[in-house]
């Protein structure tokens, strides 16, 4: 299966030129050594093994941030297969199409040292065609974010078709109809986090003043948004539900709090939840009634017209 890919060059893209003249894409995260016949099948293997690293490297980072570091890593040297679309940018709003055309290889002493062959398709999306779920997903914090899903309308796009594809529906929700301005929820709840309750609590996760608690990846899919609390003690994971939350959503959450204890929490540091829906019913209260470290938030939207 083709997998699509967002892939940063260097923060703020300062790498495009180089990448693009050489036929390569990288990363680097100063793990200075060849990763050759060390890239196992699984990311967890992988980051349990090099984090460690990252961290003696980097020691001012958190365990959050060092998941974030060595997954990329992983995902550019291992999980990239032969063949997947890349879309880079390279800072002025056009990203460049490429197909991943070689193995891992290590270049010692170079920029984006663990790097990628790709054949790069003398083709470009511009931002402003994109849809603004795809925006969302390509104007991620991440150095790496998983486009799979926005494949229809990005084949649409290196066509120069522009009629961008609505995201897919979302399984765990019974009414996905209920509110079709909830596609925005998360980036309006992000925006806004000053003027919610929680952040009385928490912040949103930053590393070096970006958002990197976001869409924050799992090996179960990706957390909504994962906070911490001003003192630093509790890891917050939130998820958010468009329309009537199933009851399918707290083991969601649970697996999700599951991984944040076992692979992000450091020494001391608790882990709980919080969902937020615009409604819940009886099966989602029964099953939280066991679940005593989550919560549950409804959340209303007004709109309002003023005359002038």
């Amino acid at each position: 299966m083709k997998n699509y890919h967002r892939l940063m060059l260097g923060a703020k893209s300062i790498y495009a030129a180089e990448c693009l003249a050489g036929g390569f894409v990288g990363v680097n995260f100063e793990i200075h050594q060849d990763l050759t016949g060390q890239l196992p099948d699984e990311w967890r293997e992988f980051n349990k093994k090099f984090i460690p690293v990252f961290l003696e490297a980097r020691p001012e980072k958190t365990k959050i941030a060092a998941g974030l570091a060595c997954g990329a890593l992983w995902t550019v040297a291992k999980g990239m297969q032969l063949g997947d679309i890349l879309l880079c940018p390279d800072g002025s709003g056009q990203y460049h199409l490429g197909q991943v055309s070689g193995p891992y290889e290590y270049k010692e002493n170079e920029i984006l040292p663990h790097r990628r062959a790709v054949q790069w398709l003398n083709k470009s999306i511009d931002r402003s065609d994109m849809s603004d779920a795809l925006k969302g997903s390509c104007g991620s914090a991440l150095t790496v974010s998983n486009l799979t899903r926005h494949s229809m309308e990005i084949d649409k796009l290196m066509a120069g078709i522009i009629t961008p594809e609505p995201g897919g529906e979302d399984s765990t929700v019974e009414d996905p109809s209920a509110f079709a301005l909830e596609k925005h929820l998360e980036d309006f709840l992000v925006t806004n986090w000053s003027s919610t309750e929680l952040s009385h609590e928490y912040d949103i996760f930053q590393d070096n003043g970006d958002i990197i608690g976001q869409q924050y990846p799992t090996d179960t899919g990706p957390i909504d948004i994962l906070a911490v609390s001003k003192d630093g003690k509790r890891l917050l994971v939130i998820e958010l539900k468009k329309g009537r939350a199933s009851d399918r959503v707290v083991g969601q959450i649970a697996r999700y709090m599951g991984y944040v204890k076992e692979e992000l929490a450091e020494n001391g540091q608790t882990v709980e939840g919080v969902i937020i829906a615009l409604e819940d019913d009886k099966r989602v209260r029964w099953a939280l009634s066991v679940v005593p470290n989550v919560k549950f938030y409804r959340y209303q939207v007004s709109f309002k017209l003023v005359g002038s």
